[in-house]
């Protein structure tokens, strides 16, 4: 049952509208990959190693992971617009210091510093969880990100063509602008929706053990990481896998690096549109299966010797259907564990999810190289997926265990 159905647009004394929450989630998506098909450029304009450049990856998802331990709790105890809106300052900020950035490293700094958008992913989901019930939330989630995996699919293709036109900056440029355009938006629409903004820190840490303990808590957190893990992994590794081992220009790489996403839609809309009447453990296990029987497809293709760009990349869009019904349903149900503390959930699950996807990310990219093709991410896909399937079996075994029917 929805609980607060009141929403005007535009108006700061309303929750915000479901256009503000998509918006929310897509400039923290659009930040993390459009730049990507920009990293050779960005290699010989800074003078190193595409080894270093690539670390961008893998320090934007740290610096994702290490914020949402911190943003959950402090949008529950401040509340979630003054959050939101101090992470987009933050970002705007950190967005100039890369165009201005002189060195590799200062750059990296700076790029570091950008992971304050996730302030965006983080309390889009509060939010809906703040306003929704549990198979509600899982449905309302599907919606606004089948809206925002609209822009992981075409902002790769338009980084390439920025690249191509007017080079690597401009992608920059176009942060900048997404960043102060959000701000806009957040600072007329989005009203306080945290019934319990105001609350002391010690009576946050007083609860916080109790979402700790919980196994079921840690059973969609970890069917949420390894499901995202699949598409972290390849997107740390796609980039060298597309310029290097399949010589793709940027452009023709940026159109095919967001097959995924196109996945992601049907996922969402299946999400959405089911999940109230399949209950969010049947799609949470369906999209586990989904993603690694994709992945063992694409893996037995290089195996019999008929692998191309066009194999890896098509493929890649049963691992975006397989997270477009997990995540949303598996983000759900890590809200709905401890609702008083939906911020706090938000963000240690996200952070999980993220922390986990950096560590995969940088694995893929170590591992991979000319002379081993794209096998390495294969399998760290398949693995994943495999055991996304056994955390949303250790939930299902406890809620039978604890007569919880309401996630079944």
């Amino acid at each position: 049952m929805t609980r607060n159905t009141s929403v005007r647009f535009l108006d700061r004394q309303s929750p915000p509208h479901i256009f503000t929450l998509i918006v929310m989630a897509s400039t923290s998506a659009l930040t993390m990959n459009m730049y990507l098909p920009s990293l050779p450029k960005m290699t010989e304009h800074f003078g190193t190693d595409y080894s270093v450049m690539a670390r961008s990856v893998t320090l934007f998802l740290v610096g994702n992971a290490v914020l949402q331990l911190f943003i959950g709790p402090v949008a529950d105890r401040f509340g979630r617009r003054p959050v939101m809106l101090g992470g987009l300052a933050i970002f705007i900020f950190a967005t100039i210091g890369c165009l201005l950035a002189p060195t590799a490293a200062v750059f990296l700094t700076f790029r570091m510093m950008q992971a304050f958008i996730v302030v965006g992913m983080v309390l889009s989901r509060a939010v809906v969880r703040d306003t929704h019930d549990q198979a509600d939330a899982a449905s309302m989630i599907g919606y606004v990100t089948m809206g925002m995996a609209v822009v992981p699919m075409i902002s790769p293709a338009l980084g390439g063509v920025l690249d191509e036109w007017f080079g690597w900056q401009a992608n920059f440029y176009a942060f900048l602008l997404f960043g102060i355009c959000t701000f806009a938006l957040i600072w007329a629409d989005q009203g306080e929706t945290n019934p319990n903004a105001g609350a002391r820190f010690r009576d946050q840490l007083r609860d916080y053990p109790e979402l700790l303990a919980s196994p079921r808590f840690w059973g969609y957190a970890l069917a949420a990481g390894f499901s995202s893990g699949a598409f972290f992994s390849y997107m740390g590794s796609a980039p060298l896998v597309g310029s290097e081992i399949f010589g793709l220009d940027p452009s023709t790489l940026g159109i095919l690096f967001g097959a995924p996403a196109l996945g992601y839609v049907f996922g969402n809309y299946l999400t959405a549109r089911y999940s109230v009447r399949m209950g969010i453990n049947r799609m949470i296990i369906t999209g586990s299966l989904i993603c690694a029987i994709g992945v063992a497809i694409s893996l037995l293709v290089f195996l019999a010797g008929y692998g191309s760009a066009f194999t890896f990349f098509g493929f890649m869009c049963f691992v975006g259907f397989g997270n477009g019904m997990v995540l949303p349903n598996a983000i759900a149900g890590t809200l709905s564990v401890r609702p008083h503390l939906a911020g706090t959930a938000s963000g240690l699950g996200g952070s999980l999810m993220i922390g986990g996807g950096a560590v995969l990310a940088q694995m893929a990219g170590e591992m991979l190289s000319v002379e081993t093709g794209p096998y390495p991410v294969l399998w760290i896909q398949i693995i994943t997926s495999v055991l996304g399937v056994l955390a949303i079996l250790m939930v299902i075994r406890r809620e039978k265990r604890l007569g919880i029917a309401r996630g079944d």
